[in-house]
C-alpha cells in the first residue's frame, strides 16, 4: 500500500482513487517539480495583485473571505476527485494568491516588514525539511506517519472548534493570544505544518515509484501548495503575535 502523507490532501487512498493502470503516461518527481512552480507563480502574481489594490485603497475583504472560502471548497473538490486537479489545482492557486495577498497587506500595515520575514522563514523551513527528507535524516516511518496525521487532524479541529464558538463570541483561550502559551501553541503548529512537507515528498516520490497517472503531478504539486500555505499563516500569525509583545 502507499504510504499515506498527513496532509490532509494527500493519503493513502489517493492513489487507488486515481484508477491508474499499465500503459498511460505516469507521474515523476521532475514533472511535479514543474507544476509545483507553476502553481506557486500562479499564487504569487495573484498575491501581488491583492497586495496592490490594498494598498492602493481598494476594499481586499472580500479577497480575504471569499478566497478562505473558495480555496477551502477547491481544496475538498480536489482532494475527493485527483482527476480533477489538473483543472483546479492552477484555479486553487489562483484564489489562494488573492487571499494571502490581502492578508499578507494587511499585516504589514501593521507590522512593517512582517510579510518578507515570514515568506522567507517558509522557504528556509521547506528547503531544510526537503534536505532532511533527501539526506534520511527524517524518515517517514509508519509510526511517524501515524504521528503527524494525528497532530494535523487535531490542529484541525482545534481551529473547526475555535471558529464555531467564535460565532458565538467565544473565543479560545491562548490559541490567538500574545501570551508565551500562545506563542507556544504557534511553535508546535509550525512545527506539525513543517513535518507534513516530510509526508508529502514520501507521498509524491511513491507515488512516481509506483507508476501513478500523469494526472497525479498536479494533484501531488497541489498538496505541496496546501503545505506551503498553511506554514506560511502560521508564521505570520507567530511574527504578529512576537510583534505585539514588543
Amino acid at each position: 500500500m502507499i504510504g499515506r502523507s498527513g496532509n490532509p490532501t494527500l493519503n493513502e487512498e489517493t492513489f487507488e482513487k486515481s484508477g491508474y493502470y499499465n500503459g498511460q503516461e505516469t507521474m515523476t518527481i521532475g514533472g511535479t517539480v514543474n507544476k509545483s512552480f507553476m502553481l506557486l507563480a500562479l499564487l504569487i502574481g495573484a498575491a501581488v495583485i491583492s497586495w496592490v489594490m490594498y494598498f492602493n485603497g481598494y476594499d481586499v475583504f472580500p479577497f480575504m473571505i471569499g478566497g478562505a472560502i473558495g480555496g477551502f471548497v477547491l481544496a475538498l473538490i480536489i482532494s475527493f476527485v485527483p482527476k480533477a486537479a489538473p483543472y483546479l489545482a492552477p484555479i486553487y492557486a489562483i484564489v489562494e494568491g488573492f487571499f494571502l495577498g490581502a492578508l499578507s497587506a494587511h499585516y504589514e500595515y501593521l507590522y512593517y516588514g512582517i510579510t518578507l520575514q515570514a515568506a522567507l522563514l517558509t522557504m528556509c523551513i521547506f528547503l531544510g525539511m526537503l534536505l532532511a527528507y533527501k539526506t534520511g535524516l527524517i524518515r517517514a516511518t509508519a509510526g511517524f506517519k501515524k504521528g503527524i496525521i494525528a497532530a494535523t487532524i487535531g490542529v484541525a479541529l482545534v481551529y473547526l472548534f475555535s471558529m464555531v464558538l467564535g460565532l458565538f463570541g467565544v473565543a479560545v483561550p491562548y490559541l490567538h493570544d500574545s501570551t508565551p502559551i500562545g506563542i507556544g501553541i504557534s511553535v508546535v503548529i509550525i512545527i506539525i505544518a513543517a513535518l507534513n512537507f516530510i509526508l508529502d515528498f514520501n507521498f509524491i516520490e511513491e507515488g512516481a515509484q509506483q507508476g501513478a497517472p500523469k494526472y497525479m503531478e498536479w494533484y501531488g504539486s497541489f498538496g505541496l501548495l496546501v503545505t506551503l500555505v498553511w506554514l506560511y499563516i502560521e508564521i505570520i500569525r507567530l511574527l504578529a503575535k512576537l510583534a505585539n509583545r514588543d
